[in-house]
């Protein structure tokens, strides 16, 4: 059965078609925001009016009626503002009484401020422009419940202004990188999300097929891979912006698809990276919030530059109290199993201590910090350090207890990329999971010649969630992936 509400409202919309006006017209004449309004008016003293003359538009979010006279508020994507109309003054003001809050409406007037000195447009035309068919929530205060925020963000986005604050620093930031990058002589590339071999992060791919080439693709896990080839081509400093795809789990700080940024330099190593990296978010920071101190979580923090740098093996013997240089496989596994830490098996002894990194160390980095030097088996495409074989160039830097981010002096050498990818293969084969597909058209690619190269990706998501103290990075996406609806 339809809603009452919905039901008077489309009574409504008949009516105002009865008086020959079109309920939803094809454009309207604004020759401003609200924001400009306040900006240019606020100053004005109470009961003085203005001469000039302009054109807002917005939803309606709040209304008064007195008969003869009515107050409105209305919201664009600026601010909000009040509104005064009155029967004799205000053409079509005999629409007031089909009018409902979520209505979209055109106005044009002059300010004024009232006696309690609120900035009021005093509206000389009225125009409606969407009849809302549908009611607002209750009570405009912004949704509760999490749930309906997911799932109906432009309800969120119609009565939070918090909530459209994020998006709009979001969006103040990916603007901000790419001046960043641009002013440093990078070039914006484009790079396949179909792919016929996904590699370049360890995860799990979303498979497809493609019909019209009879065989399997992939949805992007990362762009390493493509933009590498783009540095064998002769591009020296390169970076995009990219959707990845892995078919993994959801929590606070992972949705299957989140946004990456990626950036690669010939000739300069991680040091470099790291460098470049803490200036673009300090910059970031500066440009956007005005500030290069936020609070996440209670947690002040600063990203003043430099950040602090560590080993993952340092880190561990700081935070957990284990020395892990020189263990064996069992002293390793010991310590997990001591501290009810769940491995699998297959884990070589790079990885184990990988986790025990992550499960003792990462809830102690609050403060900006980089974590260098992670050991050989992480991964296949790091160059060694040259005076440690065991460990390659390698950091990841974290803020607020979460990883922002993956860098690499970027291995060249052709014959060693070949061996590590197919040692990584044979342990997939071996029952090893989230293990990199060997990739014969990026190692032909390899054999040509790739100048020394760093290269870094951004965790992009946790970075806006940082910037706007959200708790979870679904807070921080504007249609996250959601499990179905149930009664």
């Amino acid at each position: 059965m339809e809603n009452q509400l919905i039901k008077e409202r489309k009574q409504k919309l008949e009516e105002i078609k009865r008086l020959k006006i079109n309920p939803y017209p094809h454009n309207f004449n604004k020759t401003t925001d609200i924001q400009n309004v306040i900006n240019s008016y606020s100053s004005i003293k109470s009961e003085e009016k203005s001469k000039d003359i302009f054109s807002i538009a917005g939803r309606i979010i709040l209304e008064r009626n007195m008969g003869k006279a009515t107050f409105l508020n209305i919201q664009d994507q600026t601010n909000s503002l009040q509104l005064y109309l009155n029967q004799q003054e205000t053409k079509n003001y005999e629409l007031i009484k089909f009018l409902d809050i979520g209505d979209i409406i055109g106005t044009s007037g002059y300010p004024f401020k009232t006696k309690k000195g609120e900035l009021t447009l005093f509206v000389k035309e009225l125009t409606i422009l969407t009849k809302s068919l549908r009611p607002l929530p209750e009570k405009f205060h912004g949704l509760k419940d999490q749930e309906l925020i997911y799932r109906h963000r432009y309800l969120d986005l119609i009565t939070n202004p918090e909530s459209k604050n994020k998006f709009l620093i979001r969006t103040k930031m990916i603007q901000t990188f790419r001046e960043f990058l641009d002013s440093r002589g990078f070039i914006e590339v484009e790079t396949p999300t179909l792919q016929p071999l996904y590699g370049g992060a360890n995860a799990k791919p979303f498979k497809t097929y493609y019909n019209a080439l009879k065989r399997d693709f992939y949805l992007r896990v990362s762009n390493e891979l493509y933009l590498k080839r783009l540095l064998v081509g002769g591009f020296e400093k390169v970076y995009e912006f990219v959707k990845d795809f892995r078919n993994e789990d959801i929590d606070t700080t992972h949705v299957p698809e989140f946004t990456q940024i990626e950036f690669y330099e010939a000739y300069k190593d991680y040091i470099h990276a790291m460098e470049m990296y803490e200036q673009l978010i300090e910059y970031t920071a500066k440009k956007v919030l005005g500030t290069i101190e936020v609070i996440y979580q209670g947690n002040k923090i600063s990203l003043k530059t430099p950040w602090k740098r560590i080993s993952m093996v340092d880190a561990i013997k700081k935070y957990a109290k284990f020395d892990v240089n020189k263990k064996t496989r069992k002293e390793l596994t010991d310590f997990l199993e001591k501290n009810n830490i769940e491995y699998e098996k297959e884990l070589l002894d790079g990885m184990l201590i990988k986790l025990i990194f992550e499960e003792t160390c990462e809830k102690h980095l609050i403060q900006p910090t980089f974590i260098i030097d992670h050991p050989i088996e992480t991964t296949p495409l790091c160059k060694p350090k040259e005076l440690n074989q065991k460990f390659v160039e390698r950091f990841e830097p974290y803020i607020a207890c979460m990883e922002v981010g993956n860098a690499y002096s970027e291995l060249n050498d052709p014959i060693l990329q070949r061996r590590l990818f197919e040692e990584q293969e044979e342990r997939g084969r071996g029952g090893e999971k989230e293990t990199h597909p060997l990739d014969e058209d990026f190692l032909e690619a390899m054999e040509t010649g790739m100048p020394p190269t760093t290269g870094v990706g951004i965790g992009f998501d946790r970075l806006v969630m940082i910037f706007t103290n959200s708790e979870s990075i679904r807070d921080v996406i504007l249609f996250p992936p959601m499990k179905p609806k149930t009664n």
